[in-house]
């Protein structure tokens, strides 16, 4: 490697061996002699101090181990975008082109092999169908001469040009103005420095639709900085950027569709008011942002929010929601039809999973996709029903009556089971016979008593079971699970009747209830693997 130092080294990115690091400083550092980098580590175990020699601090580090002096020989400033495209695909004219994998690829939907191309013609006229390429990890730190890329390339419309040595938005700019066919552009893994002041480069990204940030230490700020530049961004990804507060997005962002934010700690779910009112957007990732409620404080419950007019799929999973409420809050939403939320301790209030997913059935009226499985007609019905008479002694405590001029229930009531009237609007009060007996907080409903036997395990004693004749085939395999230590993938089970005197029915569907199956009280099931 020349132990030449560019002029516009401070500041880059830089690989040293394997290991990356941003150059902090160039210089001379006495009593020794010649040039050194002072470079700041990506990983500061790799260092050895914060920029301090002999008492001078010749630059700072984020930690107080992460800087050393290395000599411009052992730095690598990288190569230009284009090299790096023709070394990835075996087209740089002091190469011959190598057999194998790296010499196939696919330009649009056509897949391409290279066996030793020799004419220049032929290397620029392959170069000239490049479509969707991926230089990752090929050290790109620049755009080259201007215009190489657009007289060379221009039909690139996809580009992953993640973990490479990109240190400013300037270079990613710079590419980006010679492809006027860009659709998709991944700069993940880069530790870029964007732009403080408005920009006023609108036209770089004229088709750019899907573009993936994540880990290049962005802030909101700054992309709202740069979003003029991309005035037809579908997609956006920003996760793990250290994003903590949010700003309204005015006159940008306007077409997008997708917004990932998750691995970013905001402060509070309410900074999710400041881009609720993004027109077009359908999914909106916020897994891991440290958010503990949801809030649309515009309209009352059993009204439609003006917020996320078009969010249809939201993640809200590993966070630290704790109240129902917050999920009761999501039936405002105008568009929601699909949810992911585990690992939150709001869940932890009921150890039932299957009960668990009935009541955010309940709460959330246009639900039909929870945590990726599929809500059917029948067990949405299920769950509002169940949830209609669960909770029908506290609406007759609360001042709940069967007389419609009587019924009014309290605030308190409303507040925690908003969706309770329009559930009873939809099948009618519970009757006074359903609610009898009814132990609150459990989605109960009528029991069998069964008795499980192993057939094939005579030492297992048979047992008596009551179980609920909505359960799953897949929970009670996880009952028998914990009964017989037995992972529920290897059982098989059936049932024996009476009315069907030697006939064994196989349950061979784990989704359906034992309803399903038509069993009955006194039933025989039969446990095998």
């Amino acid at each position: 490697m020349a132990s030449r130092v560019p002029s516009d080294a401070l500041g880059r990115r830089i690989l040293c061996g394997t290991e990356r690091a941003t150059v902090r400083y160039v210089g001379s550092v006495p009593p020794t002699a010649g040039i050194w980098l002072g470079v700041e580590w990506d990983d500061p175990q790799r260092g050895k101090h914060d920029g301090t020699y002999e008492g001078t601090q010749y630059f700072k580090c984020r930690h107080p181990r992460g800087g050393s002096f290395i000599r411009p020989n052992k730095a690598n400033f990288g190569v230009d975008f284009l090299t790096a495209v023709k070394d990835r695909y075996g087209l740089n004219d002091n190469q011959e082109a190598q057999q194998g994998t790296e010499n196939t690829f696919t330009f649009g939907k056509k897949t391409v092999e290279f066996v030793g191309i020799d004419s220049v013609a032929e290397q620029q006229s392959q170069l000239k169908k490049l479509v969707n390429i991926s230089v990752s990890e090929c050290a790109v730190s620049h755009a080259g001469q201007k215009e190489e890329i657009s007289r060379t390339c221009a039909n690139i419309s996809h580009i992953n040009l993640s973990k490479n040595l990109i240190s400013s938005w300037e270079t990613v700019t710079a590419i980006a103005s010679q492809l006027q066919n860009l659709e998709t552009l991944n700069i993940s893994e880069n530790k870029i420095r964007f732009p403080s002041t408005p920009s006023s480069v609108s036209s770089v990204f004229p088709k750019l639709r899907i573009l993936v940030l994540n880990q290049t230490e962005i802030t909101w700020t700054e992309v709202l900085l740069c979003a003029p530049g991309w005035p037809a961004l579908e997609e956006l990804y920003l996760s793990s950027n250290d994003i903590t507060v949010l700003e309204r997005p005015d006159n940008v962002l306007q077409t997008l569709k997708l917004l990932d934010l998750s691995d970013n700690q905001l402060l509070d779910g309410n900074q999710l008011h400041l881009i609720a009112h993004l027109p077009r957007l359908e999914q909106l990732v916020l897994r891991n942002t440290g958010i503990s409620s949801i809030h649309f404080p515009d309209v009352g419950f059993g009204c439609k929010t003006k917020m996320f007019p078009s969010l249809k799929r939201l993640a809200i999973n590993d966070n630290k929601i704790s109240e129902w409420s917050s999920i009761n809050e999501l039936d405002k939403l105008p568009s929601l039809r699909s949810l992911q939320c585990h690992n939150n301790p709001f869940m932890d209030t009921e150890k039932n999973l299957g009960t668990l997913r009935q009541l955010i059935i309940a709460k959330i009226g246009q639900l039909e996709v929870l945590n990726k499985s599929e809500i059917l007609p029948d067990e949405r019905k299920g769950a509002e029903l169940d949830y209609r008479k669960i909770f029908g002694n506290d609406w007759l405590a609360a001042g709940g009556n069967w007389n419609p001029e009587e019924n009014k229930p309290n605030e308190e009531f409303l507040a925690a089971h908003p969706r309770y009237p329009s559930l009873c609007l939809k099948y009618g009060a519970p009757e006074e016979g359903e609610l009898k007996g009814q132990q609150p907080l459990t989605l109960k409903n009528q029991l069998l008593t069964l008795t499980i036997k192993c057939p094939e395990k005579p030492e297992q004693k048979p047992v008596e079971k009551k179980l609920p004749e909505s359960m799953t085939i897949q929970r009670v395999k996880g009952l028998l699970y914990r009964l017989l230590k037995v992972p529920g993938s290897e059982l098989k089970l059936s049932y024996e009747s009476s009315k069907l005197e030697g006939k064994e029915v196989e349950l061979d569907n784990d989704l359906k209830p034992l309803q399903f199956y038509s069993i009955e009280n006194g039933d025989c099931v039969l446990v095998r693997w």
